[in-house]
């Protein structure tokens, strides 16, 4: 009775291990699911041949309701050197995931400029809650945080290069290589200039168009192997004197922060809000439906 009683205990054992593991298998099993198929839905995007689409009129553009467009920096912990001012230009790693998530959740899907550029001037339907996400200034941490937290949900970003810093190591903060810039592309993100040094677009005169655009423009050619057509404004500063340089020289959109865009050259006085280090992903979420 006693090695009757044993051997019925074990096969209970071994019954609820078995269906423990299966369970949790089957766990994993749906959650590589989810995960695969979040991002096979962004690889599967059609490609858009936007060398077809004929620029809207500015009223036409100017009706089409915005996608909100975050700008990111740095995304670190901060650090007790850092200013109040300078953190709201960091965003704490996990803070960082917890907002991609909270965009994940809340069934954000990231777009990148093709599909802006065609809503834009076609109409073009866009997936439900477009986003677009921008990091801007080279930062290392865009590549060793970002970049896989982006992959986690399927997520592709647009990265704003400033070349002065391609691979330096600074005193606070280091910036990629070449490699990583020509990987993030290769992986299906967009690579957009941010000037030469970030200069002020708005004081630019003589040589300044050659050394903050043409010759950037021509290093990341270089690097990504692709024609560059997004330009972002440093501190987010335009004038309209200086946008037919930039269509001069094949730029396409061109993104400032948060000033009214301009009623004759929409495309390149784009709006993006800076995520700030200071906000929540709650507080972002309002953020995103009360600026767009």
């Amino acid at each position: 009775m006693k090695y009757k009683f044993l051997s019925i205990i074990s096969a209970g054992i071994i019954l609820f291990t078995s269906c423990q593991s299966k369970s949790q298998a089957e766990n994993a099993s749906v959650q590589d699911s989810t995960s695969q198929t979040t991002k096979n839905q962004a690889e599967t995007e059609p490609a858009i041949d936007v060398s077809k689409i004929k620029v809207a009129d500015a009223k036409t553009i100017l009706a089409r309701k915005q996608v909100p467009i975050l700008c990111y920096h740095q995304v670190r912990n901060w650090k007790p050197t850092d200013g109040k001012v300078g953190k709201d230009y960091i965003v704490e790693i996990q803070n960082f995931k917890d907002q991609m998530k909270m965009l994940a959740d809340s069934g954000y899907h990231t777009i990148l400029p093709d599909q802006l550029y065609a809503y834009l001037n076609t109409g073009a339907k866009l997936p439900s809650k477009p986003i677009m996400l921008t990091f801007d200034d080279t930062d290392m941490d865009q590549f060793t945080v970002v970049r896989p937290t982006l992959d986690k949900y399927g997520y592709k970003a647009v990265y704003f290069i400033m070349t002065v810093s391609i691979g330096r190591k600074g005193k606070f903060v280091d910036y990629m290589t070449k490699e990583q810039i020509k990987q993030l592309s290769d992986e299906g993100n967009v690579i957009g200039s941010h000037t030469y040094d970030h200069k002020n677009f708005k004081k630019y005169a003589g040589k300044d168009w050659e050394e903050q655009l043409d010759k950037p423009t021509k290093k990341l050619e270089e690097i990504t192997g692709k024609k560059m057509t997004e330009f972002a404004y440093p501190f987010g500063l335009w004038n309209a004197e200086g946008i037919p340089e930039l269509k001069k020289r094949g730029f396409r959109m061109a993104y400032q922060l948060s000033t009214k865009r301009d009623e004759k050259d929409p495309l390149f006085t784009i709006r993006r809000i800076i995520a700030s280090g200071y906000w929540s992903p709650k507080t972002l979420s309002n953020s995103i439906k009360n600026s767009f």
